[in-house]
């Protein structure tokens, strides 16, 4: 019976990391920088990270594309940072749109 693995961008360094299914509830840490791949906080992706924290992580992916002059993105901030702690095991991202507009294209 083989296991099941995920594949989980660090949020520090960039590398890609298989981790069986049942370390994930373990707060597994990368295998390159040693650093927390789950942080329980959002993480700020830019133009070259976007893309592949969305391809690469097999986990449940949040990313908040926002914008410094948007009020309801604003507003919705500290509720994103509050989400993501309560979800231990999903990963939480954010990118400023306006500084980042490639990165917000479809």
């Amino acid at each position: 019976m083989s296991e099941q693995n995920f594949h989980l961008v660090c949020p520090h360094c960039q590398a890609t990391n298989r981790v069986p299914a049942e370390r994930l509830s373990a707060a597994p840490n990368c295998g390159k920088c040693s650093q927390p791949l789950l942080t329980g906080k959002p993480h700020e992706l830019n133009a070259q990270t976007v893309n592949k924290v969305i391809k690469k992580n097999e986990v449940l992916t949040i990313v908040d594309f926002w914008a410094s002059w948007c009020q309801p993105c604003l507003m919705m901030a500290p509720e994103f940072k509050t989400a993501a702690g309560q979800l231990p095991h999903v990963v939480f991202a954010k990118v400023q749109s306006d500084k980042y507009e490639q990165a917000a294209a479809p």
